[in-house]
């Protein structure tokens, strides 16, 4: 039983890494890539889709993104969903052809974006270690049933502790390479 909710609590805090690794690949670094526009929705019907799904999304150089609407009509609302978003971006359109340059980061923005990533790393490690207290909860109820031994459920809490340990640092590392990544001039 413990080595079930040991099992359980370690693919969580993986996903809750995985999470961590999306949402701090979204934070731009100078470097111009397609996933940056994966979050910017655009509405499409009356419904609210990612622009990944009315346009084709390019890299056109190192600093440029490409943005190619499947549909001629939808250029403005794309160019306005892009202004529109928190990522600082000015897309401009020539042609039927979106072109979304990467601005140089300053120092004062790069700044900004490690607080962000901080902030998120912190959200990551609070994901994994609210998954070690639902798992020691639940070691804890066991015991309270009668269902484990008091050395079963030490063990199995120990366990568990080890398992935080272990993604809390992997989650530290993914910051400190992101941190770096950012101010990288």
């Amino acid at each position: 039983m413990i080595s079930d909710i040991q099992k359980t609590a370690e693919s969580k805090m993986q996903r809750s890494l995985e999470v961590l690794k999306e949402n701090l690949s979204k934070v731009r670094t100078g470097r111009a890539h397609t996933g940056l526009l994966d979050q910017v929705n655009v509405e499409y019907w009356g419904s609210e889709v990612p622009v990944s799904q009315v346009a084709n999304v390019t890299l056109l150089d190192a600093r440029t993104i490409g943005v190619k609407p499947f549909e001629s009509n939808m250029a403005a609302k794309i160019e306005k969903a892009i202004r529109d978003s928190n990522l600082g971006l000015n897309p401009a359109a020539v042609g039927d052809l979106i072109r979304v340059p990467m601005p140089m980061l300053t120092e004062e923005r790069r700044k900004d974006l490690i607080k962000v990533v901080r902030s998120e790393a912190e959200e990551g490690r609070v994901s994994i270690r609210n998954v070690r207290r639902d798992a020691n909860d639940h070691i804890k109820k066991l015991l309270k049933d009668k269902e484990v031994s008091e050395d079963e459920a030490r063990r199995g809490e120990e366990a568990v502790q080890k398992l935080t340990d272990k993604y809390i640092a992997e989650a530290d590392k993914i910051l400190a390479a992101k941190e770096e990544d950012l101010m990288a001039i």
